[in-house]
């Protein structure tokens, strides 16, 4: 089920978005959606990156550590 939402964009935003769902045939709210999604995976491979930074007991290597453990 899809809930309904509305926005306020800046000039520039919302002629950049008009110029992509154009240029893809999608409406706006396709390619919106599809940002979210993008934004949304992005910002909790993020956290769970920085999660793990902070956490004391997970050990971090190199990348000199990480490529001769997977034999590169």
């Amino acid at each position: 089920m899809t809930k309904p939402i509305s926005l306020r964009l800046p000039a520039d935003i919302s002629e950049e978005l008009e110029k992509i769902a154009n240029l893809i045939d999608r409406p706006k709210s396709y390619v919106i959606r599809k940002a979210l999604e993008n934004y949304l995976a992005e910002y909790v491979d993020y956290q769970i990156a920085l999660d793990r930074l902070n956490d004391k007991d997970d050990a971090i290597i190199s990348s000199d550590e990480m490529r001769a453990k997977f034999g590169l």
